[in-house]
């Protein structure tokens, strides 16, 4: 499941300890589920019932039985063998729930908010999960790196998002440049778009950059391999601007393979 919805993760899995691979595919893929859950609905209602399974199951009242699903049997495994703290799997979906609405990002602190919620606290975990004893010396790296990911990825996604009305770009970095969320969506101001998608792909670099000033043990890295693609994508969407509106800023498989290899040789995000 997860090497056919975040091809990414799932190979950021092979990269890492062995032992591990199992607890971090479950942490991986409980996200992607998540995730999804936007395009598997067309009304938030639906969608909101959807992230309530996993509230209960994380609250002790799974709906049927939790081995019927082998994400949610996988996730509640992790969380006992590793101790992971379920308050934070609670502060995720409480956070995609804003995935579910077109109510535009106001601020840039709401923008890292989502991304600490989700992206960062990812990291985090899997960092748990690795070495419990080193990931408290990589949470301040968990926490940029997690922000420079969301913003790669909200880039990525962000014609998309554009055709479903979603705006990720927070409301004071398009007023910056002279837009609003209507015009933004136009893609008419084509100047003035890229202005707005280079400033918000700098401050992903901006994050990345502080991430990178943070050592992050070695026992943990296998954690931030993710992260690790994300400066491609945010360069990339500086120089492409708005016609990132009309072609993709993925890099192939093979590469982001190969870059997360690099990374993990190098211990450089």
């Amino acid at each position: 499941m997860l090497r056919d919805s975040d091809r990414d993760r799932y190979l950021a899995c092979l990269l890492s300890p062995e032992d591990k691979r199992g607890a971090l595919a479950a942490l991986y893929a409980f996200n992607a589920e998540l995730a999804r859950i936007r395009d598997l609905v067309h009304e938030p209602l639906p969608g909101e019932v959807r992230m309530q399974y996993w509230r209960d199951l994380l609250d002790g009242n799974a709906h049927g039985s939790t081995e019927a699903n082998p994400v949610a049997a996988a996730l509640l495994s992790a969380i006992e063998t590793h101790r992971l703290p379920r308050q934070t799997f609670s502060d995720m979906i409480d956070a995609r729930i804003f995935d579910l609405y077109d109510d535009p990002m106001e601020t840039r602190v709401s923008l890292e908010g989502y991304a600490g919620e989700t992206a960062s606290a990812l990291i985090q975990l899997a960092s748990l999960v690795l070495s419990p004893e080193d990931a408290t010396q990589s949470a301040e790296a968990a926490g940029h790196a997690g922000v420079a990911q969301a913003i790669s990825g909200l880039l990525l996604l962000m014609p998309l998002h554009r055709h479903r009305g979603q705006v990720y770009i927070p409301l004071e970095i398009l007023n910056a440049t002279g837009l609003d969320r209507d015009t933004f969506l136009a893609g008419e101001d084509r100047m003035r778009i890229s202005a707005a998608i280079e400033a918000f792909a700098g401050l992903g670099r901006d994050h990345l950059a502080s991430a990178r000033k943070v050592a992050i043990p070695q026992t943990v890295f296998p954690a931030f391999l993710p992260a690790a693609l994300a400066d491609p994508v945010l360069l990339r969407a500086q120089k492409a601007g708005a016609a990132l509106f009309d072609r993709s800023l993925q890099q192939s498989q093979w590469r982001r393979q190969i870059g997360m290899t690099v990374a993990l040789m190098r211990r450089k995000i």
